[in-house]
């Protein structure tokens, strides 16, 4: 998965418009403006569309973490560049203060069996000896499963 189609998904997922993907992005003290959004959000055969780097999407991340769980004492988390779908997954996990046991849940909701183990493989550090990487249909299957349990019951996700 692109960086955008994350991004794409992300926003359909919480029904943000382009003010509301700007605020993100300001609460973790990036600025960005409608035209670079709007680009980011292209599909990628449009000439317009402009690919999200690695930094800006993980920024867009604790942007959103900072709304969904407010700001924590101290100085912002730095944006982390690379990204991969380890921490896009860690970072979503924690702005929707999902549980092992909600993700699991929500794999099981598109047919994906995880175990625990298997699960916290994908939240060790890289060089842990169990570190497993978060493969795009992984990725994939997990945004799916979120749009599948909230998309329309706006009450669940704030």
């Amino acid at each position: 998965m692109t960086n955008n189609d994350v991004l794409r998904r992300i926003r359909y997922l919480f029904d943000f418009n382009d003010f509301k993907m700007i605020a993100l992005f300001k609460l973790a003290n990036y600025n960005v403006k409608k035209e670079d959004v709007c680009a980011w959000l292209k599909k990628e055969d449009d000439p317009l569309s402009i690919e999200i780097t690695d930094k800006e999407l993980s920024t867009f991340l604790n942007g959103l973490i900072i709304e969904k769980r407010g700001r924590k004492e101290g100085p912002l988390p730095e944006a982390e560049d690379p990204i991969n779908n380890n921490i896009i997954l860690r970072k979503l996990k924690i702005a929707l203060n999902l549980k092992a046991e909600d993700i699991i849940n929500l794999f099981a909701l598109v047919d994906i069996k995880i175990s625990k183990p298997e699960l916290s493989a994908f939240f060790r550090r890289p060089n842990h000896k169990y570190y497993k990487l978060f493969l795009d249909q992984y990725l994939r299957n997990f945004l799916n499963a979120l749009q599948t349990k909230y998309k329309n019951k706006p009450e669940n996700i704030s």
